[in-house]
């Protein structure tokens, strides 16, 4: 893969251009270059259409582009000549708040590597600028690229090692997930503002296709390494009661991309949670799970748990279990933990791994209105998955065209069908639970 800054328009642009989307493509040095009077097209399932200009939007700020090794621009019949020489796909990694609607679409040439685990969204030239096939789902600002500077994010990690000299949290946070992967609730957990990360678990009860930190079976790497250790309670409390009570739309969550499945280390959390709600009751504590262990998210409800966001990439059982590879547990008890979180009074999120031509499938469609109807989960995340779509859609056995509504037209039909149902990107804290305003949490915050 290129690195985002490589990829760069080589012309000006030209705003007078007519209304149909342009082909973009890639040198195999990593120069893009748009390829005037080639539609540009889009992938959904194993659809490939031309991009329709009503799923287009400009290109957000933080957006990285990517060329797609051993990967040929898809173009109609016929066009392919007109194509530069060594022309390679690209494709947009869009940042949170953003869901891809289309993705790019190529053919992919013998001996091309599989690729590693982003979402590739279609990306195209179209009234002078850069656009991208996708739809802003959230107004949150805590994983807004704009809201990180590296030096003042550097000073922060020093004050805050210093602080806590002896906190197996802290440095994991600092030397892996704020400083190297850049994780927006690591950096923030520094920042002392909204949502920070606790990891707790080295071990999973699934074996999910696309897990960003671990890929044992398979020839890429994973973008992360896993957490390898197990923290104190103390150092659990040590940390997040500060959080909780000096940070503006304060969160603390348990369960994150650099380790296994929180709930294996529930009588740790359940501890935690007791230890933190005795000494302060501010913010919001929030747990990021598979929803293996109902009966361990009981527990932990009862201890103080306010939030919950259940992950799944499908709310069809077969689906489901093709891509979670669960181990000791079953589809059923994803379903019961939403039902055990309700009945406490959680807020309860769907991390709904999203993929264009499956997520808005009509077996997904149907099956999803019978999961909302059953479980009434408060909130959908609209999350890209980050997957090869090629992987993907062999992994579900899609070996032909699937009949789907539209990712755009079927959010906008829930919306209708299901006026309770809130749509978003990222967890909420309390504040906004309500109906409340992130200038309301800023305030609060000074």
């Amino acid at each position: 893969m290129t690195e985002p800054a490589a990829l760069e328009l080589e012309r000006e642009p030209d705003v007078t251009e007519g209304a149909e989307p342009t082909l973009l493509v890639a040198t195999p040095e990593g120069d893009v270059c748009d390829v005037p009077g080639l539609p540009a097209f889009g992938r959904s399932g194993r659809l490939v259409q031309k991009l329709d200009p009503d799923e287009l939007i400009p290109m957000p700020y933080g957006t990285q582009l990517y060329l797609l090794p051993g990967r040929r621009p898809a173009v109609a019949a016929g066009q392919e000549e007109q194509l530069p020489e060594g022309a390679v796909a690209v494709a947009a990694f869009l940042p949170p708040r953003y869901t891809a609607l289309r993705l790019a679409a190529y053919t992919v040439l013998p001996g091309a590597p599989q690729l590693p685990l982003y979402c590739y969204a279609a990306v195209c030239w179209y009234r002078g600028q850069f656009h991208v096939a996708a739809i802003e789902v959230d107004q949150d600002p805590k994983h807004d690229p704009q809201m990180f500077l590296p030096r003042v994010l550097r000073r922060y990690v020093k004050r805050m090692r210093k602080q806590y000299p002896r906190n197996r949290i802290v440095g994991h946070l600092a030397d892996r997930c704020a400083l190297r992967y850049g994780c927006a609730n690591a950096m923030n957990f520094f920042y002392r503002r909204w949502e920070m990360p606790i990891p707790v678990a080295a071990a999973c009860n699934a074996a999910c296709v696309g897990c960003i930190s671990a890929q044992p079976d398979s020839p890429i790497e994973p973008p992360q390494q896993r957490l390898d250790f197990t923290p104190e309670v103390s150092e659990i409390v040590e940390i997040a009661v500060p959080h909780l009570e000096q940070a503006p739309g304060a969160m603390v969550s348990f369960g994150q991309g650099c380790e296994g499945e929180p709930l294996m280390r529930a009588e740790l959390i359940e501890e935690a949670i007791r230890a933190i709600r005795r000494q302060t009751a501010r913010g919001t504590i929030h747990l990021n799970t598979n929803g293996s262990r109902p009966d361990a998210l009981r527990r932990l409800c009862a201890a103080g748990l306010d939030s919950v966001r259940i992950s799944m990439n499908s709310v069809y059982r077969p689906w489901y279990e093709l891509y979670y590879r669960p181990r000791g547990y079953c589809f059923e008890d994803v379903l019961e933990s939403f039902r055990v979180a309700r009945e406490h009074g959680c807020f309860v999120s769907l991390n709904y791994l999203t993929f264009p031509g499956v997520t808005d499938s009509v077996v997904e469609t149907d099956a999803f209105r019978r999961f909302l109807n059953d479980v009434r989960p408060n909130m959908v995340q609209w999350r890209n998955l980050n997957i090869d779509p090629d992987v993907y859609v062999e992994l579900l056995g899609v070996e032909q065209e699937l009949a789907a509504v539209g990712l755009k037209c079927w959010i906008e039909r829930l919306r209708e069908e299901f006026p309770w149902l809130r749509h978003g990107y990222l967890n909420p804290p309390r504040e906004l639970w309500s109906g409340g305003s992130w200038a309301e949490v800023f305030r609060a915050g000074q």
